[in-house]
């Protein structure tokens, strides 16, 4: 038995080889030294593994078949690529502009495809109508009237045969049929978006079409009875199944998102009281409100670089109350709001009220400059909507608020600074 058991063992190590490999070259003046690599589920980037840097190249080994979206992401620097696996392997490279990534060049067959599928798509969208407009001012015999009309030309030509690619064939067919713009798109029913939803392949899940399909679904129609259409998507795709469960955590995330408070209390519920067996993607989104809601303990941060602060972490900073701000100096509202906290600190640090803000800035200069003039704690990790107090903290536009208490619970999330001096009574 042992010896059948070691023969069956090699045959498994084989079958779990990688699938595919992700080949990434970079210059020598990109100085990143470690590289992330993320398949999707949904709108949420899964880990999928990590690699560090060998010369100027990157070689990153999947272990599991995985055909769709594909993101590497460079944590030292807080910038990224996107790219599809057809569960090939997958070969770039690029250039860099002040640590800024550009003209990345995909060197294989099924990214090349899509990256020329996208830029025709992104031009018809928003270049063809401007450039239809400049034909008739222009004579079609002069050079540039002829130039206009090429390029016309190219954006209204069809695509490359992609038949051979299924998940640029997928993602191509159906982008263009529910969520392309165009005076001359057919007005979309909910049936269409349905059956899109319930027949598709596991392709959906990993083509990023799943959250912006669901907001047409919610935009289709007067919306006169939004619940009775969420209720009619929810039974037709089985809340019980996976796929049905990844869409009942996207549709709490929307109406988080869009701040349809109502809605996303009633389906968060139906959520949290499923009896079934429930998957990691709707567990995440549970977990995650579970901890942010009223009363909850608010989860410890760790700090990175903290100013004006000797504590390590925000459980270490003490305090009768606690006002946690998330926000970044390129926030237009919070420019707006920041300058009435500013005024009541000083009240507030009087009865002992301490405001810890929480950047999600990508640019150290940016957020150096902005934050030499905040008088409280301040910390960043530099990462923009990469940071992890993102996902943690439930965090879906900037500034977020939430007021706790000395022992860390929370008891209010107000919408706006004017609301926590209210709450606070500083008035």
């Amino acid at each position: 038995m042992k010896k059948i058991f070691g023969i069956a063992c090699l045959s498994l190590i084989n079958t779990i080889s990688a699938q595919f490999k992700v080949f990434v070259e970079a210059p020598a003046a990109f100085t990143p030294n470690e590289v992330y690599l993320y398949s999707l589920n949904g709108s949420k980037d899964i880990l999928n593994t990590k690699e560090i840097r060998k010369g100027n190249t990157w070689q990153l080994n999947v272990a599991k078949p995985y055909t769709g979206m594909m993101k590497l992401y460079f944590p030292e620097q807080n910038v990224s690529i996107n790219f599809i696996s057809e569960n090939k392997d997958v070969k770039l490279k690029f250039q860099v502009d002040q640590g800024k990534i550009k003209d990345v060049e995909y060197l294989d067959e099924s990214n090349s495809v899509m990256n020329n599928i996208q830029d025709i798509q992104q031009k018809k969208e928003f270049i063809l109508p401007a450039l239809v407009q400049m034909k008739s001012y222009y004579k079609d015999s002069s050079d540039f009237g002829k130039a206009v009309n090429a390029e016309i030309a190219r954006l209204n030509s069809k695509p490359a045969d992609i038949a051979k690619h299924p998940f640029i064939s997928f993602y191509n067919t159906n982008y263009s049929r529910f969520l392309e713009k165009g005076a001359t798109q057919k007005v979309l029913t909910h049936e269409e978006i349905i059956d899109f939803l319930t027949k598709s392949n596991d392709m959906l899940e990993s083509s990023s079409l799943l959250r912006p399909v669901l907001v047409a679904y919610l935009n289709v129609g007067p919306n006169t009875n939004i619940t009775s259409d969420i209720d009619a998507l929810l039974k037709a795709v089985n809340v019980e199944t996976p796929r049905g469960q990844t869409i009942l955590s996207e549709l709490i995330e929307i109406f988080d998102a869009y701040d349809m408070k109502d809605l996303k209390e009633k389906y968060l519920t139906e959520a949290t009281n499923l009896k079934c067996t429930i998957n990691d993607r709707l567990s995440a989104t549970i977990a995650t409100n579970k901890n942010t809601e009223m009363g909850a303990v608010f989860p410890n941060y760790v700090f990175k670089q903290p100013s004006n602060t000797s504590a390590k972490s925000i459980a270490d900073v003490k305090a009768a109350k606690k006002v946690i701000i998330f926000w970044a100096s390129t926030c237009s509202h919070c420019e707006k709001e920041l300058p009435t906290i500013i005024e009541k600190y000083a009240a507030m640090k009087v009865q002992n009220i301490q405001v810890i803000a929480l950047s999600l800035d990508s640019e150290k200069a940016a957020y150096d400059n902005k934050v030499k003039d905040l008088p409280w704690i301040n910390d960043s990790e530099l990462k923009g909507w990469n940071s992890s107090y993102v996902d943690q903290y439930n965090v879906h536009a900037t500034p977020t608020y939430f007021i706790l208490d000395s022992a860390d619970k929370i008891i209010a999330k107000p919408d706006h600074a004017a609301d926590v001096i209210k709450f606070l009574k500083l008035n």
